[in-house]
């Protein structure tokens, strides 16, 4: 189990980083349809990390204190 929830991890942080990319595509080309994709991505990504997070793991890399803080710096809602 603890291995489909660091998958889902994962995954969610490169679908979170996709979104954040197409939101900085919309900012600088003034797209609101950019925009509003890179929105929509970062928020099923928080949604996919925040799922992920609630499973049972069996031990984890990073401490979630950690995690936490990383995901303060680099804006990361998920983290």
């Amino acid at each position: 189990m603890a291995d489909n929830n660091n998958a889902s991890l994962i995954g969610g942080h490169a679908q979170y980083v996709k979104g954040a990319i197409e939101e900085t595509i919309g900012n600088v080309t003034g797209s609101q349809a950019w925009k509003d994709s890179g929105a929509h991505d970062k928020q099923e990504a928080v949604d996919t990390m925040k799922a992920a997070n609630q499973g049972p793991s069996d031990s984890s890399l990073i401490s979630g204190t950690t995690e936490k803080k990383i995901g303060n710096v680099v804006g990361c809602e998920g983290m």
